[in-house]
């Protein structure tokens, strides 16, 4: 499944200005021939914005979940993207996807908070894993900080996620996450991992961009520098099958040894 990251921080506190910016990308993706477009965290908004979070923030079938869906009928594209989400009264950093013809596939609200800002703006999530079929594949979702948490994205792959789609916002001077860790999750969990980030100085956060599609071999597919940019790459099931059988991590393990762990 050929996969388009959006590696942009968007128009900050413009959510109109975001969705006209995944529009365009989405045009593009789609005639590059991919299935899938991933945006960062909290795209829809941007991510610096103060106390801007509560009053943008949307219900998961919201006016803007309306407005990505007819984006992505319209395009013939999945679209991956990060917002704030507003449920009951309380507002969690989400990330939803939408499939080629609009329908929403799978809601996650981030589970481990970054820092103070996150930890005064969201509650946490309680669902570690989401995921969806698309394009014979089985996505997960997660964002962000949650990928640094090696358990998190180990239950993913105990749950059958082939391709983990992580919507970020990777700060300086953290980008050896990018560089380093997201590829041997890859490899530790035998599955793709689309790592998409923001990018440039927003507010106090300096992002470092970076995006990454890491494959089960710990190979990097595909890889953003600093700048915006949409880059490409394939989740291939045939390579993570065989990868699977050549690197049987999860058959190995010995669950009885980790009771610790918890």
């Amino acid at each position: 499944m050929r996969t388009a990251l959006l590696q942009s921080s968007g128009r900050p506190g413009s959510v109109e200005g975001n969705l006209k910016v995944l529009d365009e990308a989405a045009g593009r993706a789609a005639a590059a021939g991919a299935a899938l477009l991933a945006a960062p965290e909290m795209f829809l908004t941007g991510y610096a914005i103060g106390d801007d979070v509560g009053r943008l923030a949307e219900a998961a079938d919201g006016d803007s979940a309306d407005a990505v869906a007819e984006i992505a009928g319209r395009h013939g594209i999945a679209i991956t993207y990060g917002y704030p989400e507003l449920a009951g009264g309380s507002v969690f950093n989400s990330a939803q996807l939408i499939s080629a013809d609009g329908t929403r596939l799978a809601n996650y609200r981030k589970t481990h908070l970054f820092g103070c800002f996150e930890r005064e703006q969201f509650e946490p999530g309680e669902q570690p894993v989401v995921q969806a079929e698309l394009g014979g594949l089985t996505v997960g979702l997660m964002i962000c900080y949650d990928v640094e948490f090696p358990e998190n994205v180990r239950a993913h792959a105990l749950a059958g996620t082939d391709l983990l789609v992580v919507p970020t916002a990777q700060m300086h001077p953290f980008q050896f996450v990018a560089e380093s860790l997201v590829p041997v999750r890859a490899w530790e969990n035998q599955m793709y991992v689309a790592y998409v980030n923001r990018v440039g100085q927003e507010g106090e956060f300096e992002f470092v961009g970076l995006s990454v599609l890491a494959g089960p071999d710990g190979v990097a597919r595909a890889r953003a520098g600093r700048a915006e940019e949409l880059v490409f790459a394939d989740a291939d099931p045939a390579l993570l099958a065989a990868s699977r059988a050549a690197n049987p991590y999860l058959k190995d393990r010995r669950p009885g040894l980790y009771g610790s762990l918890v």
